[in-house]
């Protein structure tokens, strides 16, 4: 019983840590749309000439993407950014007409003058597929002289105003790098119970606020979407220098903030390229992504393709997770039905109000989904089912099938 207890309090210390102390992750008050009057930026910008404006082109690697690219692609050729922008699609050796659904999609929309497709080379060794394609549509998009680059999905639809809005924030906080986790589909049964808790166990583990924090040595990015000035990119050598990157979005910008601060230890050095190294990062209510996850296997796989590699595919740190995530979300449930069933109301009480503060945390991550409520009190199952693909993604990649995606496996 005095171990039960003593797993009871420490759980309740972590979940006070966590609201207390741990960056307000659970707030989603990080919103690139929360404070924003886009009619006010429109209104600013359009007050400017177009040559002053920033120029933007858009990278945009494509692999088997056609069915959602009439949507997604629409999305980008129709944004009301009134400076200069260009958009690169690479087309990453589809096998459904790709290219030419998004040829179709910029005719169709009266564009075709803003895209250019071009084809992937194959893949070399040492290269992810995603990183590579993004690569060449880098190399193409500088020949375009632009002063950001927009790195985003194929299954992204970006709301009207988005590029505004990133262009406005980078250029208003003086931002190497803005990066939004756009809204996951949330439809289905199983979208509703564990996308919302994919979103919460991120922020948890790269606080939004300390991200963008300079202060802070915490960096994160979320990939969907992504705009980086390109100075930034050359000062850290380009995408070859992330390009065996799984998790590239974070590692991006990991790498942008730590050479970012290393530069501004000398005064001249920042004056001379311009370096900051601050980045932020944050929620959007508007542009979202229409990748569907309809059932339980398309979510695991989703999850596994990647989580062992976040933990640095060590054993150690594995293990240290399955047994942090027991603490952390399954003590409290089982303290709470075990001390009702054998006596022991100090542990239940304790189990209790842990519960409590867990579903008090998960709330506005659920509501900010627009999930029903109840949900907020199923994480310690959902979180049960994110450790079992925590393990099967560390199994997959003992098995050599770990970072398998859209046909392609990497060691």
């Amino acid at each position: 019983m005095a171990i039960a207890l003593g797993l009871a309090l420490l759980s309740l210390s972590i979940w006070l840590v966590l609201l207390l102390g741990w960056g307000g992750f659970w707030l989603c008050d990080q919103r690139l749309e929360l404070g924003t009057d886009c009619s006010e930026d429109s209104t600013s910008q359009d007050s400017m000439s177009e040559s002053r404006l920033p120029s933007v082109c858009a990278v945009v690697p494509a692999r088997n993407e056609a069915d959602v690219l009439p949507v997604s692609l629409r999305s980008l050729l129709v944004q009301n950014y009134p400076g200069n922008f260009q958009i690169v699609l690479v087309d990453d050796h589809s096998a459904d007409g790709t290219a030419q659904v998004a040829k179709e999609t910029a005719e169709a929309s009266g564009k075709a003058h803003l895209l250019h497709l071009i084809s992937a080379e194959p893949l070399p060794a040492g290269w992810s597929g995603k990183l590579w394609a993004m690569d060449q549509g880098v190399q193409k998009a500088q020949t375009f002289s632009p002063d950001y680059i927009l790195l985003t999905d194929a299954d992204i639809e970006h709301d009207t105003a988005n590029l505004n809005r990133l262009v406005s924030k980078a250029v208003k906080q003086d931002l190497d790098l803005v990066s939004v986790m756009v809204r996951l589909r949330c439809e289905s049964f199983w979208e509703k119970l564990l996308i919302p808790a994919f979103v919460f166990f991120f922020m948890k583990l790269y606080p939004f606020r300390w991200v963008n924090n300079p202060a802070r040595k915490m960096a994160g990015a979320a990939g969907g979407c992504i705009l980086i000035r390109q100075s930034a990119l050359d000062r850290i050598g380009g995408l070859q220098t992330i390009r065996r990157a799984l998790i590239d979005d974070c590692t991006l910008a990991q790498r942008v903030k730590g050479t970012g601060n290393r530069e501004q230890e000398t005064a001249d050095t920042e004056a001379r390229d311009g370096a900051t190294g601050r980045i932020w990062l944050g929620l959007s209510d508007l542009t979202q992504s229409l990748r569907p996850y309809p059932n339980l296997k398309t979510i695991w796989n989703m999850v596994a393709r990647t989580a062992y590699t976040q933990l640095n595919y060590s054993p150690l740190l594995l293990l240290g997770t399955l047994a942090g995530m027991g603490l952390v979300y399954l003590v409290p449930p089982i303290g709470l039905v075990g001390g009702i069933l054998t006596g022991q109301w100090a542990i239940a009480l304790i189990s209790l109000t842990t519960y409590l503060l867990m579903t008090l945390a998960y709330f506005p991550t659920v509501r900010f989904y627009r999930c029903p409520p109840g949900f907020a009190l199923c994480l310690p199952a959902i979180a049960f089912l994110y450790t079992l693909m925590t393990l099967d993604s560390a199994i997959r990649h003992w098995r050599g099938k770990g970072g398998a995606w859209k046909g392609r496996v990497y060691p």
